[in-house]
């Protein structure tokens, strides 16, 4: 903690406080806190048995093979459930892009969540319902975030569909040589 900016020891112990407050089958469980030595601050999470989405998207890019269209399905439905809890409880998640889609092992039951969102280090509580700060992923940031315009939920509805593209075609929607290429491409 010690070497954290400011800024930075804010959005870890934000997120901490975030996580502590969601109790939800599609977000990543959080299980405690603790500073190790007053040095280091240390998040105990559900562990993701089977990586994150953008893993995949990689594994299955490199063989050149589709997700299933059911598995599509199952990961969206899943992403949507924990985005529309975190949106219920007026938080932004800020970030969601295929890398904070952590996924479980499908052991074929009808119950069993295989994507949960995580990674709420920027997430942020929208108490008057718009939000101003650039924060997240270039791939993934709507129109809004990119021109430093007010943004909502309707921005993180954005990422969604990055994201769901992404899982569909293997790569993001909107690709550039450089982040100026990519602003006009968005």
């Amino acid at each position: 903690m010690d070497s954290l900016s400011n800024r930075e020891r804010n959005n870890a112990l934000n997120e901490v406080r975030i996580l502590a407050s969601i109790d939800h089958a599609n977000i990543v469980q959080y299980k405690e806190a603790f500073t190790d030595q007053q040095k280091y601050l240390c998040v105990v999470m559900e562990f993701a048995d089977d990586g994150d989405l953008y893993q995949k998207i990689t594994e299955h890019r490199k063989k050149k093979m589709r997700f299933e269209e059911r598995q599509v399905w199952r990961i969206l439905i899943a992403i949507v459930k924990g985005l529309y809890q975190l949106h219920n409880m007026s938080i932004l998640h800020r970030d969601l892009k295929s890398a904070n889609v952590f996924l479980y092992s499908d052991d074929g039951g009808p119950q069993t969540e295989v994507a949960k969102l995580g990674d709420l280090n920027v997430s942020k509580l929208a108490k008057q319902g718009l939000l101003y700060t650039q924060t997240g992923t270039p791939y993934y940031a709507s129109p809004e975030v990119w021109k430093d315009q007010p943004y909502d939920s309707k921005s993180d509805v954005w990422s969604l569909g990055c994201v769901c593209y992404e899982m569909c075609a293997l790569v993001p929607p909107f690709r550039a040589e450089n982040m100026d290429g990519l602003f006009k491409k968005v």
